[in-house]
């Protein structure tokens, strides 16, 4: 369960401007993307997320360096997005940075699901979505069917899915819900019951159609898209 004064800001735009993420929503939505596609430690740094966040944008890593520090330190971390993995040892700079080496970080399972809803993660966004869905414990029947259902859609209507955990972890970063971890329908039902109810309408009446209204309603779809 997260700090209840630490709600991540991926999702934070400006007042006058509602389709530009904010400079913190940008931070740390790339720090989000840097550990969920950065496989060496090495590199999973605080000094290294900066360099290769400023390298994207074309700025200096030492202006973005102090902003990266507070975003994981007072609102990932307590937040349990990211945790720290482990420390590297150090042979060069202060005595107690070698002794203590410097640490490097991963995403926890909460991370992963958060990373799953950031768009900047481009193709791997599916097959991490799928992997943190696999990891649904079918104890029962309708934990097997939350985990199959959404496994089928994820591979027929992509979109529809992403839809549906973008509003989970919306709840989760604004606050409205406290876990979205472990993965199941006692969280998820609540938050996206009532987004999903015109799909769930279509769906319905889409089954009940005659051959010749469904082929009208495809071609009304075919033309809107």
């Amino acid at each position: 369960m997260k700090d209840h004064n630490s709600n991540i800001a991926i999702f934070d735009t400006f007042k006058t401007r509602r389709n530009k993420f904010t400079g913190e929503a940008m931070r740390q939505r790339g720090i989000i993307v840097h550990l969920a596609t950065e496989q060496s430690p090495d590199l999973r740094t605080r000094t290294s997320i900066a360099h290769a966040i400023a390298e994207k944008h074309g700025i200096l890593w030492q202006n973005i360096y102090s902003g990266i520090f507070r975003d994981l330190d007072e609102v990932l971390i307590p937040a349990g997005v990211v945790r720290e993995g482990g420390r590297l040892p150090l042979r060069r700079g202060p005595k107690a940075l070698q002794i203590e080496g410097v640490p490097y970080y991963d995403l926890t399972d909460t991370g992963l699901l958060v990373a799953a809803s950031v768009e900047e993660l481009g193709p791997k966004r599916a097959s991490l979505l799928k992997s943190c869905i696999s990891s649904i414990s079918a104890t029962d029947a309708s934990c097997k069917s939350l985990k199959d259902g959404l496994l089928l859609l994820l591979d027929r209507a992509p979109l529809f899915v992403f839809k549906i955990f973008d509003e989970y972890i919306h709840a989760y970063s604004s606050g409205s819900i406290d876990s979205i971890t472990p993965l199941d329908a006692k969280r998820l039902k609540p938050v996206i019951a009532r987004q999903i109810a015109i799909e769930k309408e279509l769906i319905e009446a889409f089954i009940g159609f005659q051959q010749d209204q469904r082929d009208l309603v495809r071609n009304f779809f075919k033309i809107m898209t």
